[in-house]
C-alpha cells in the first residue's frame, strides 16, 4: 500500500465528484484536517469508515487501496470483508508495537531508576546518578504517555 498514491486517489475522486475536503469530511463524519492528511499520504483512513468513504466516491475498497481505478478485466483474490478485516488486523498490531514500545520504556526507565541508586559518591558520580535519575523518570513518563494515548484510541 503507498499511502501518497491513495491520498492522491482520494484526492482526484473527491475532486471528480466536486467536492470540497470539507463537504467530504461531513458526509462521512471527520474533520477537513483528516481529509488533508489522507491526501498528503500522511495517514491512511481508519478501517471503520473506509467503506464509508468508499461509497461516497463511487469506489472500491481494493480500487482505494490500489491508489487506482481498477480495469475490468481485473479479477481480485480477496473480497472487500477480507481486505477490510486485514485492515483492521494491521491497525491492530500498530496499537500492540505502541503499547509494547511504552512498556520497554517504563521498564528502561525502572532499570535507570535502579542504576542511579547504586552510584554516588564522589560529585561526578552523583552527577551520573543524578542523570539517570532524570532519565529513568523521563523514559518512565513518556512511556506511560504512550501506554495511555495507544489505550485511549481504542
Amino acid at each position: 500500500m503507498n499511502q501518497i498514491m491513495i491520498g492522491k486517489f482520494i484526492a482526484y475522486k473527491r475532486k471528480e465528484k466536486n467536492l470540497t475536503q470539507g463537504q467530504l469530511a461531513e458526509k462521512i463524519g471527520v474533520s477537513n484536517k483528516t481529509i488533508s492528511k489522507w491526501e498528503c499520504g500522511k495517514c491512511m483512513p481508519d478501517y471503520s469508515i473506509i467503506e464509508v468513504l468508499c461509497k461516497e466516491l463511487d469506489i472500491s475498497i481494493a480500487e482505494l487501496i490500489d491508489g487506482k481505478e481498477s480495469e475490468q478485466s481485473n479479477k481480485r483474490e480477496y473480497d472487500e470483508k477480507q481486505i477490510l478485516d486485514m485492515l483492521s488486523k494491521i491497525q491492530n498490531l500498530e496499537g500492540q508495537k505502541n503499547n509494547l514500545f511504552g512498556i520497554i520504556l517504563v521498564v528502561m526507565g525502572m532499570a535507570f531508576l535502579a542504576l542511579s541508586q547504586t552510584t554516588g559518591g564522589t560529585n561526578f558520580r552523583d552527577f551520573l546518578s543524578g542523570l539517570m535519575l532524570g532519565l529513568s523518570v523521563g523514559e518512565m513518563l513518556i512511556g506511560l504517555y504512550i501506554i495511555s494515548k495507544s489505550i485511549l484510541k481504542q
